[in-house]
């Protein structure tokens, strides 16, 4: 299943994002080689300390964890301003109630291999993208905003997703870093079913028990 965690929420879902933490340390720092803020075996940094809302691809006793990333409201510090504000032109202005920021998505291969052997990475990343659709759409959410490496187009029109590129920079690493937005809406969400062959909703509203408004305000 596909949950939505918030502040209020954080002690319930403890142990699934206690593996988070573990697998953001595993993916962006043992595999990616990223400069990110690592303590013990967790990788968490300043704005997990905001008190964001995450959204977790888990068993359905909530207690193993497949994959996951961190949603944040543009209206509050973001990625995307504090470090990765050359990635879009100066004049687009991306704060919004209804834009947010999604960050850190990542999937733990090895529990996939598992326990669904059946779900390659790339489709994993791809029904992690249509269930952040999902969730979006649930709380008033019309754009999702991402910086991402270029290689990483090919995965979202796998997932029938269409990425509007704002900008890129050359400032951050090995490779250039773009700056994305992503539209949310029934026809997006159609086109990612239709892409991914999925019929049914995989986004688990009613364990959020939040309203959209309680969402926005996070």
């Amino acid at each position: 299943m596909y949950v939505i965690v918030q502040k209020h929420e954080y002690q319930r879902y403890s142990k699934t994002l206690d593996q988070f933490f573990r697998l953001r340390k595993l993916v962006f720092c043992d595999k990616l080689g990223w400069n990110v803020p690592v303590i013990n075996s967790y990788e968490r940094d300043t704005y997990d300390e905001l008190d964001p809302a995450y959204l977790l691809w888990c068993d359905d006793s909530c207690t193993k964890l497949y994959g996951g990333m961190r949603l944040m409201p543009t209206t509050g510090p973001t990625l995307l301003y504090d470090v990765f504000r050359q990635t879009f032109p100066e004049a687009v202005d991306l704060v919004e109630p209804g834009i947010w920021e999604g960050t850190r998505m990542c999937v733990d291969e090895d529990a996939l291999a598992r326990d669904l052997p059946e779900v390659e990475p790339g489709r994993a990343f791809s029904l992690l993208l249509l269930a952040l659709c999902e969730c979006a759409m649930a709380h008033g959410i019309h754009t999702m905003i991402s910086n991402y490496e270029p290689h990483m187009r090919r995965l979202y029109k796998r997932a029938g997703v269409f990425v509007d590129e704002l900008g890129r920079a050359d400032l951050y690493g090995k490779y250039p870093v773009c700056c994305g937005a992503f539209e949310v809406s029934e026809m997006v969400l159609s086109n990612m079913r239709s892409a991914l062959n999925v019929d049914r909703p995989l986004y688990q509203t009613a364990f959020s028990q939040i309203s959209a408004n309680q969402f926005e305000a996070a």
